[in-house]
């Protein structure tokens, strides 16, 4: 689901890629409409640095990003697997395992890819 980011999905993306000197796509020209994919598709080398780069969000910013994620407002769709598994771990050491397990569902579900 398309969305524009919020000042508070913008902090959250900046914290997470402070290398992000503006919110377009560099492949696309589009703007990101969601805050992991970009992470793990253009700023992250690797799943160790994207799990280094997820391990910076507060408890609350993880909560909201899994809120947003249940939701369907933040896109799973385009993260790649290992980062999606670095995600759930952290979800679940951190939130809840129960909230891990939503989360899992919700990224096996699938869904549009929003960069």
């Amino acid at each position: 689901m398309a969305r524009d980011l919020t000042e508070k999905d913008i902090d959250i993306l900046k914290k997470l890629a402070p290398e992000c000197g503006d919110l377009t796509c560099g492949g696309s020209g589009h703007m990101f409409h969601a805050i992991l994919p970009p992470v793990s598709n253009h700023f992250a080398e690797n799943a160790d640095d994207f799990a280094e780069r997820i391990g910076r969000l507060s408890d609350d910013e993880l909560t909201y990003i899994s809120e947003k994620i249940l939701s369907g407002e933040e896109g799973l769709g385009c993260v790649a697997v290992e980062d999606a598994e670095a995600l759930v771990k952290l979800i679940h050491d951190r939130i809840s395992p129960e909230m891990a397990k939503k989360v899992i569902a919700a990224y096996e579900s699938g869904g549009e890819c929003e960069r």
